[in-house]
């Protein structure tokens, strides 16, 4: 984007240019809808309930890295929301897992990294397998939590599923 012009020695002009991040343009509906890249994504995450605990992930080596996080990934085109919590929970734990409800949904916007996703939460059991981390380039490790004392950092997705006041033992709070 070309700002200005900067006069050097001698009074040479030289374009001024900088590159400002997507979410800093404005941008109209028809642009974003012709770039891909400015599209949300969809993510889905599984709850993992056992004993009254939930699993989370230490993230590594993507966006939110260093925050705790479900089992998860990206919905593939094709798929249910549920094989997606299934296949990802194998592939990231080695659990097989049966879906046994769904959370709401969030909105996350990563703006340091201009990244938009929606985030689809189902709740599961373990079915079968037992707990490795499968992808250590992708999670330090897994560990149990009280839904009451969970970590910090947490994962964008899970703060926001947070202030739905969603609790996988007893869903959503009643509205008054």
């Amino acid at each position: 984007m070309l700002l200005g012009i900067k006069k050097g020695a001698g009074g040479a002009v030289t374009p001024l240019r900088i590159r400002l991040a997507p979410y800093l343009i404005q941008r109209s509906q028809k642009d974003i809808m012709d770039h891909p890249s400015m599209r949300p994504k969809v993510g889905v995450a599984a709850i993992i309930v056992q004993d009254g605990k939930v699993l989370l992930g230490r993230r590594r080596g993507a966006h939110g890295e260093g925050d705790w996080c479900f089992p998860g990934g990206h919905l593939e085109y094709g798929e249910t929301v549920e094989d997606c919590a299934k296949r990802e929970a194998m592939e990231e734990t080695g659990l097989g897992i049966k879906v046994t409800g769904r959370a709401p949904f969030t909105n996350d916007f990563f703006e340091k990294e201009s990244k938009h996703y929606v985030t689809l939460f189902v709740v599961a059991r373990i079915e079968s397998g037992a707990l490795t981390n499968r992808e250590p380039q992708k999670c330090s490790g897994w560990q149990w939590f009280s839904w009451d004392a969970l970590p910090s950092p947490l994962f964008l997705p899970i703060i926001n599923l947070l202030k739905t006041g969603f609790n996988p033992a007893g869903g959503l709070p009643e509205k008054r």
